[in-house]
C-alpha cells in the first residue's frame, strides 16, 4: 500500500472509531414484519434510520400502532429486525443486551412484591455478580438519589404509583448503564406527580451522563425532556420528521412557559398533523 494512502486510511478509521463512540443508538434500514397467522403479516415498521448520540434525550412519537415500543424492543434486542442493522454503543444490539448495556422502564414500574423497595433496585446488582455490601450500599445510593432513602425496607404495595415509578427507575440506573430505555414510564400518574418526575428524570439522567430514548403520546413530555422529538408515521412506522428542542439544560417548571417550550409543542403537533393528513390522504400505508 501506498504510504499517503495508509496514512489516509488510519486517519479515516480513526474519525469512523470516534463518530462510532460518539453515538450511542444506530439504526440503519430497520423494518420489522409479524406473522400473523390467518391475518397475514403486519409490517410494524419499514426502513427506520436514527442515530442517538450519546447523553442525548430522544422521544419517539406518533399515532397509536405506529412502531414506537416495537422500536424500543428492537434497541433492546428483545426482537430481531426483518431488515435492517441495530447498534447500541458500538455494538451489536444482541451483545449490548447480553453486556447489560442498558435499562429499562415501563409504565408499570414491574416491581417485585415480595422483595423489599431495596432489593428491588439491587436485582440488576445481583444479576451481575456484584457482592451484598457493594449492592446494599449502592441501592441506598440510589434511593438517595430518587429522595426515596426511607424506603428502603418498605415493601411495593406500601408506596404510591409515583414512589414505585421512582424505584423502577432507580432500579433501570443502579448498575450505571450507559443507556435508559423508557415506555411511557409515567403515563399512569397523575399530571402533578408525573411533572415531577419528568424534572426528577432530567435530573437524574444530566447527573450520570445517561442517553434516554423515551416513548410517549404526550407532545408537552416529549418537548419537556428531550433535545430531539422524532415523530413518527401510521403503520407501517417511518420517521417522517426529527423535531430538535432548543431549551438546553436546567429546566424547570417555568420552562413550560418559555416561549421555546410553547414553540417545540407547535412544531411537533405540526409534524403530527402532517402525518394524519398522509394517512388520510393514503400516503402511509396503514395495513
Amino acid at each position: 500500500m501506498n504510504p499517503v494512502d495508509a496514512v489516509a486510511g488510519d486517519g479515516a478509521a480513526e474519525e469512523v472509531g470516534a463518530t462510532a463512540a460518539a453515538d450511542a443508538v444506530v439504526l440503519r434500514g430497520v423494518s420489522k414484519h409479524f406473522n400473523t397467522g390467518r391475518k397475514g403479516t403486519v409490517h410494524a415498521l419499514d426502513d427506520v434510520d436514527l442515530t442517538i448520540r450519546r447523553g442525548e434525550f430522544v422521544s419517539l412519537i406518533g399515532p397509536s400502532g405506529c412502531g414506537k415500543s416495537t422500536l424500543l424492543r428492537l434497541i433492546a434486542n428483545l426482537i430481531e429486525p426483518t431488515a435492517g442493522e441495530v447498534v447500541v454503543n458500538g455494538k451489536p444490539a444482541r451483545q449490548a443486551r447480553r453486556d447489560q448495556d442498558y435499562g429499562m422502564a415501563f409504565q408499570q414500574a414491574g416491581l417485585f412484591d415480595w422483595r423489599t423497595v431495596a432489593r428491588n433496585v439491587e436485582l440488576p446488582l445481583e444479576m451481575k455478580g456484584w457482592d451484598k455490601a457493594r449492592r446494599r450500599e449502592r441501592s441506598a445510593e440510589m434511593l438517595r438519589m430518587v429522595k426515596l432513602d426511607d424506603f428502603g425496607r418498605h415493601m411495593p404495595w406500601q408506596l404510591s404509583g409515583g414512589m414505585q415509578q421512582r424505584v423502577a427507575i432507580a432500579r433501570a440506573l443502579a448498575s450505571h448503564p450507559p443507556l435508559l430505555l423508557m415506555d411511557e414510564p409515567f403515563g399512569a400518574l397523575d399530571e402533578m406527580t408525573r411533572e415531577h418526575m419528568q424534572a426528577e428524570l432530567l435530573s437524574i439522567c444530566a447527573s450520570q451522563g445517561t442517553t434516554v430514548v423515551f416513548v410517549t403520546h404526550s407532545i408537552p413530555e416529549a418537548v419537556y425532556l428531550s433535545d430531539r422529538v422524532v415523530v413518527m408515521s401510521a403503520r407501517p412506522g417511518r420517521i417522517t420528521e426529527i423535531v430538535p428542542i432548543g431549551l438546553g439544560a436546567g429546566r424547570d417548571d417555568a420552562t413550560r412557559d418559555r416561549p421555546e417550550f410553547f414553540a417545540g409543542v407547535t412544531a411537533v403537533r405540526e409534524a403530527l398533523r402532517g402525518v394524519e393528513g398522509m394517512a388520510a390522504m393514503g400516503g402511509v400505508d396503514d395495513r
